[in-house]
This record gives structure tokens, sequence and C-alpha cells, in this order.
């Protein structure tokens, strides 16, 4: 690893770019590259900007760039960095903060699978951004391209009061796994796995490639339940169990089984049909599980079978933090709610119960009205960092909502850190609710998009400002996608909107009842789609229905599942309204 590193180090140093060696090697980044500069001034991106080795055409190129994290945008290149399970500390958001100063426009934006992302470094910078990351042990590799792609969990693993296990130890095994697996870099398509660890499924397993969940047999030994085939994009799929109990020692052989089938299988004549979901479906989950069973068969008990002592070395690093021996203090906390009307309405949408008595976890809001979602400048992350070390461990996490968690705060310190993160514009209490909108950077960055996503949620963030109605409303889950890749997983919001193209116009898909939750499902779409300037209208017009026919206590999916489509339909559709 150190040669590797000083290696990184020095292609840093002298400008070139990086790209993964032979996979069969293992062995890293090599460079050997040559530059090709970015032409004009106003450094509009395009396939021919990027530095590339004078041996490859952009075709070889591209898988290699892409799997080191360099896309190219609409304006200008995009890199996106690796935060493993959405894990970071103190150090780490320091560097983001630098490389967002130093290399881009003063701003990082938080994905949804718990990645960073630079919007505007240059190409012959990537480099030197590389080197740098490499100094408090991140990278970009993996983050994009047909290969194993960033593991995820819930952002309150470890933390978490309704928790089984703690995932996090299982998805440093899997990403340890996934890394440079030279059976695995050229798949037929992106590949992205999940690992919840509660009773509640806040890691969204069912519309991953790969879903795993913790379960106990009746001997109370520990195994897994294993999902495959879910996806969302221009086909969303809700995936399908094939396995309800896997025992944890065979967990890596049985990833393995099921990466060689769809490799074997796996469609690579058409991109659009070569995600794994495609596969499952076109087999059935039960041919697919057969065809899994019997490449086990060639697994079970080899080099890949998991020991006591492989998952103790692992799980050795996630050890509990110094926690103090602390009483959970609900009648200090209800009188500040009292005295403090702003803060009672923060404590009851930012925070989560802890595992530990006295402990709380806290969400910061990336979603102030006229920001756009997930975006955090260098200032905000340095001051993130600081909270971090002074609040919760020098430990902090992102979340596949874009936002980001301080894990381990203590409750009497609730109150001081609400006034800190006020005055740095992390307060607005607003998670869980329609404001808290997943959002991907669309046709203002993304060149695959077909329409803007960021004005339509500024436009409906600012509809809906007024906090006693947001209040009201209740928990929703509103999610804006530019196309149909659905980076903002818009089939999965209780309300979906996806952005299309009509005659070069921009336009509005609007979709009902989806949810990425347990017992996941794909919204239904509404009708014909809307202008941009409707949006606002149509939003507040299905949020009208819902008051008007919710009982006591129902959230809008549940209205939404107990009447079905037609009466937003009609309240939408009809021109008196």
């Amino acid at each position: 690893m150190r040669a590797e590193l000083q290696r990184l180090l020095d292609c840093g140093k002298q400008k070139t770019q990086l790209y993964p060696s032979d996979p069969s090697l293992r062995t890293g980044l090599i460079c050997t590259y040559t530059t090709n500069t970015i032409s004009g001034s106003s450094r509009t991106a395009s396939s021919s900007s990027v530095i590339r080795p004078d041996a490859l055409s952009e075709e070889e190129f591209r898988p290699l760039r892409l799997q080191n994290g360099l896309y190219i945008q609409r304006f200008a290149p995009m890199l996106r960095v690796a935060v493993p399970y959405g894990q970071l500390t103190s150090r780490q958001v320091r560097m983001m903060a630098k490389i967002a100063r130093d290399y881009d426009k003063g701003y990082a934006h938080i994905s949804t699978r718990q990645n960073v992302q630079f919007n505007w470094p240059a190409v012959e910078d990537i480099p030197d951004i590389l080197a740098e990351l490499a100094t408090v042990q991140m990278h970009a590799i993996q983050t994009s391209g047909n290969c194993l792609r960033n593991v995820t969990t819930d952002q309150f693993a470890g933390v978490a009061a309704d928790e089984l296990i703690d995932p996090r130890p299982w998805c440093e095994i899997v990403r340890q796994w996934t890394t440079f697996h030279p059976e695995f870099a050229y798949l037929p398509r992106k590949f992205k796995i999940a690992v919840n660890g509660s009773t509640s499924d806040r890691a969204a397993i069912e519309v991953h490639d790969i879903g795993l969940e913790p379960v106990h047999n009746a001997a109370g030994e520990l195994g897994f339940r294993v999902l495959v085939g879910g996806g969302l994009g221009r086909t969303p799929v809700v995936g399908s169990f094939i396995n309800e109990f896997l025992p944890w020692q065979d967990l890596l052989s049985y990833l393995d089984a099921i990466l060689r089938v769809y490799n074997r299988y796996g469609r690579r004549d058409n991109k659009y049909k070569a995600r794994i979901k495609i596969l499952v479906k076109a087999l059935t989950p039960e041919v697919f599980a057969q065809k899994v069973d019997a490449e086990m068969e060639h697994l079970r008990g080899g080099q890949t079978t998991l020991t006591e002592a492989e998952v103790h070395r692992v799980a050795k690093h996630f050890v509990d933090p110094d926690y103090k021996a602390l009483d959970d203090q609900s009648a200090a906390l209800a009188e500040l709610d009292q005295q403090h009307p702003g803060f009672a309405r923060w404590r009851a949408r930012n925070t989560l119960a802890h595992k530990k008595p006295g402990y709380v976890a806290v969400t910061l809001s990336l979603k102030p009205t006229g920001v756009a979602p997930g975006d955090i400048t260098d200032k905000q992350l340095d001051a993130v960092a600081d909270l971090a070390d002074r609040y919760s461990f020098g430990q902090l996490r992102t979340s596949h909502e874009q936002n980001i968690i301080l894990a381990d705060v203590e409750q009497d310190k609730l109150f001081t850190l609400w006034g800190e993160l006020r005055e740095k514009g992390f307060a607005t209490p607003n998670i869980g609710l329609l404001t808290d909108i997943i959002c991907c950077p669309g046709g203002d960055f993304c060149s695959l998009a077909n329409a803007k996503s960021i004005p339509i949620a500024e436009s409906i963030q600012r509809r809906f400002d007024d906090l006693d109605y947001l209040f009201d409303i209740g928990e929703l889950d509103l999610n804006i996608s530019g196309c149909m890749n659905a980076c903002g997983h818009h089939h999965v919001g209780h309300i979906g909107i996806l952005g299309v193209d009509k005659k070069g116009e921009e336009f509005y898909q609007v979709s009902l009842g989806g949810s990425a939750s347990r017992d996941a499902s794909l919204g239904k779409i509404l009708g014909p789609s809307f202008a941009q300037e409707a949006m606002p209208d149509v939003i507040e017009k299905l949020i009208d229905v819902y008051i008007e026919q919710r009982t006591e206590d129902e959230r809008f999916i549940d209205t939404y599942q107990r009447i079905g489509i037609d009466l937003f339909k009609e309240r939408v559709y009809a021109a008196n309204h």
C-alpha cells in the first residue's frame, strides 16, 4: 500500500492522469499519460478534452477514466469521490473543503450514493486532487463505470435504537472484496450493493442490484436475507429475495456466485438491457437462484469463506467511541421545547433516538430554501468538521437523502448545537418533510439530463416555505430526476418528478405512491407531463387532496395507498382547478 500511495503521489506531482492497471494484477494505479488540454477558455467539456494516454482511443479510455470517478458533464468535468457507506472523519471533510476551495468553485455536492462530487474541477488538476485525497485515505476508484460501485448503508448505522446488528463491518468486508476485483472490473453494467442492519430499511435495499439484511435462524445463528435484481433508471424494478438465510460465513462466496452468473449471462449487446434486474426478470428469480446455487457448489468452503478471525479483524475498527455514562435528558429537553418552539420543531424532525442513554443522532439539513439540495460550501464543510470534533467524536456521515449526520451528540449539548447549526445554515427543520427534496444536479450540470431539476426543487421549496403548513402536511418524500436514469430516485418518491423533453422544451412527469422503505413500491405515473412554471401548482393540488382525504395520523403515502390515484388525477387535470 505504501508503494501504491507513493506512486499516486508521484502521479500528482507529474500532472499525469491515473487509470487502473490490468485488473488481474490488482496493483492499483499506474501513470503513463500525456496531456491533451481543454480547448477554449469557457472550459466547455467534450470527450476530446480528456487527458488520456496516446495509445488508447477515447472509446478504450472511457471505462478507465470512469472507474476513477471522472465524468464529462455539460460544462466541465465532474469528479466523484468515494465515501464508503457514508462514513467520514473531520480530517477528511477538511480535505473536501480544501479541494472545493482550491480546485472547484467553493462547494461540493452530496450524492444519492453517499459520495461527494465536485462539479467544476479542471481536468489537468485531477491528478493533484487524487493525490491530496490519498493523504486522507480517500480516492475516486470505482465511483463510476461498469463495475462494483460504492457499498451503501443506513446513515445511522452503529447508533440507531432499532438496529439488529451494526452493518458497517459487513459493508467494509464487502468493500474490500469489491475493490479491484479482477473478475468484476468490466461487468455488463454498473452494480450497486446496499446493506441494512435495522428493523426499518433506511438503506433502500429493495431497489439495489443486491440488497442484504441480517436475520437469525431458529438456532440463533446470524445470516443474511439476500435480494437481487432491484434498481431504478430506465426500467425500475423492486428486487426479489432469492435466499432467506445465507450463513454469514458464505457471504462473499454467495456474492461471488451472483456476480459470476450475471457476468456470464448478462447482456452486453444493449446497455439498456444490461443491468442484472433485466437478467433476473428474464430468467425468473427462481431460475436465477438455481444458477447461483450451482455456482456455489464450486465456491463453498473455498478461499472466500469468511472466518471469525477475519470478521473480527474488520469489526474491531467499528467499536463504540468513548461514550460517557449518561442519563436521558427527556425532562430538560421537554422544558427547552416549551421555551423555544423553534428548537422543538428542529428536535422533532432532525434528531433520532440513539442506542446509548444520553445521546442522540442529529441530521444537518442541506435543504434550506434557495440552496441546491445536497450542496455544501467549503466554509460550511470546515464548519461541519469543527462541529464533528466538538460534538461527535470527530465522525460524521452522509445520507442517500443528501444530508449530513452527527451520530453521537450528547443530549445536554443539543440546545447549544442547535444554535450553532442555525448560524451555519444547517438547522432547517425539514428532515423527512416535503422540502427535504432528493434532487439530482439535472440539466444545470449533467449532459444526460432532459431537463433541469434544481429550479423545480427551489420553486416547490418556496411554495411550501411556511413551517406551520409544512409540519401539518407531515412526512412526505419528494424526489426529482432530470432524466430517466433516475439519479434523483423519482420512482420511489411518495411524489416523484421526472424531467422529460418535449420537442426541445422541458416538461415534468409526476408519479405517485413510490417508496424506498421496507416493502418498497414504484410510483405510478399521474398522467401527461407539465410545464416548469406549473409544477408548484401541481404539487399544491396533490397536497390539497391529501389533506382533504387523510385520516388522523395518516401520512401522504398511507392516504395514497388507501384511496388510489384517481382523486389526485381528477384534481390536477380538472379545468376548474
